[in-house]
Parts: structure tokens; sequence; C-alpha cells
């Protein structure tokens, strides 16, 4: 289970890793099964722990987590933003039961359950050359500097959109925030390109943007539910699923009233 290193102490090994997992599952199983006992099933109780891509996560999350503690007062959410790859490796040790993500490189022992679908769209600034265009064509934008959200995976999936069409974008500048990549657009250092619709067209110092739609068969990002394979769930989370599932129409519908830039997959 462990492996010893000289002066440094221990650390676990691949199947160290596995057994601290399988313990975890089977503790949390223990105290659901005691809560679930005590309620004789008539409740859902406890402490659920998410992660969240962070692109997504501010806008829909914390409507559903009000709405699901409403629900189930016995229950608590703990909801963190994460990239990517994170994620996946917050996953994978056990940190969180569930995570909301895209389909970004999801390894093979993480189920991925998708929910909704996002094209890929352009974002620019009201007095760019292309704004007034109710479409258009990556290869028109690629003629022009890109501000790049540089975040792992991320910037891949953006560059593989363009690798598909044999293309070479002008990765201008880069940003680390949506803030930050928002402002530099708005204010004419580039366009960019997003996934998660805009809540609204303004960058945080005011100026403002306009998204267009994407022509091309470009790869959307699927969002939906991921979990270790092998793990069942706790009571807690496959209720949260279900809430999502159910209200997942309803809150992207009142937070993203264009519908060009999603559908349900559910």
């Amino acid at each position: 289970l462990f492996a010893r290193h000289h002066a440094q102490g221990l650390s676990l090994t691949p199947a160290g890793r596995q057994f601290i997992l399988k313990a975890k599952q089977l503790l949390n199983d223990a105290e659901g099964l005691g809560r679930y006992a005590n309620t004789l099933g008539e409740d859902i109780a406890g402490t659920l722990r998410i992660v969240g891509f962070p692109t997504f996560t501010p806008m829909l999350l914390p409507s559903l987590m009000k709405k699901f503690i409403e629900t189930y007062p016995e229950a608590s959410i703990q909801c963190d933003e994460s990239h990517q790859k994170d994620i996946i490796q917050s996953l994978v040790d056990g940190r969180y039961e569930l995570a909301l993500t895209y389909d970004l490189q999801i390894p093979s022992d993480i189920e991925f359950e998708p929910i909704m679908e996002f094209p890929v769209y352009a974002v620019l600034a009201q007095d760019h050359p292309l704004a007034d265009r109710v479409e258009l064509d990556l290869k028109e934008l690629a003629e022009y500097p890109m501000v790049l959200l540089d975040w792992p995976m991320t910037r891949d999936y953006f560059f593989s959109l363009f690798l598909s069409q044999d293309l070479e974008p002008d990765f201008a500048y880069r940003a680390q925030s949506l803030g930050m990549v928002r402002g530099l657009v708005s204010n004419g250092f580039g366009y960019t390109l997003f996934n998660a619709p805009l809540v609204n067209n303004k960058a945080l110092d005011g100026s403002e943007l306009k998204a267009i739609p994407l022509t091309g068969n470009l790869r959307p990002l699927r969002l939906g539910v991921a979990k270790i394979s092998q793990f069942r769930l706790t009571p807690v989370a496959e209720a949260f699923i279900k809430l999502l599932k159910e209200r997942a129409a309803e809150l992207t519908a009142s937070v993203f009233p264009d519908k060009r830039f999603y559908r349900h997959l559910k």
C-alpha cells in the first residue's frame, strides 16, 4: 500500500490509492445506510461534495443548489470550481463524489453522462470588422488575432477546432480568467471562442460584446455528470442528478434565452 522514501517518509502506491478510494466508498455507504434506516428511506440527507467547470458553474449551480436544499432540507452541498485536469484527478482521488463538466479527455475509469450540448461560437467587440455578421466561418476568423482562454485541455480543444479545418490560429493574447478574456475582446484585442453561452453582452468594465454562431462541422462540447465508474452513488448524489435532469431545460432557458447556443440531450 505504501512506498518508503529515504528521509522523506511514505507515499501511497497505485494499489494504496485504490484501497483508500474503496475504503471511502464503504464508509460513505455505511453512513448513507444509517441515515436511510433512521428515516425509513423517506428523506435524503447528508453532504454531497461536487466540483464544476468554471465557465458554467457560477451561472447554473447556485440556483440548482438552492432548489435542492429547499427540496431536501436534511442535505447539504459543498461545491467547488476547477479546471478539467484537476476535476478528473480530484474524482480519482475521492475528493468529490460528482463533477459537472465537459466531455474533454474523459479517461476510461470515469463514467460520463451527457445532459446538454454547447456548440462553439465567436465573441467579438461591437466594432470588430466582422461584428455585423449573422454567422461566421472559422476560416474568416483565423485571419484575425484571437484572445485564448488558456486553461489546460481547454486550449487543446480550441486548437483542435482550427486543426480540423486545416487552419492556423493567431493566439495573439492569452488569459487565465473569463473576465480577462471578455475585457480584452471588448476592448479590441481580438476575438475569442466560447461554448458556454453569454449571460449578458458586457465585459466587466461595461464595454460591449457580440456573440455570433459559427458554421461548419465543429465539435461541440457536451456538459454532463462525471463520477468514478466502479463506485455506487449515495442517495443524496442520486437525488441531485435527478433534480439536475428535471430542471436542466428550465435553468438553461432562464439563464440563456438564445437557444442557438445550446441544446438538451435528455
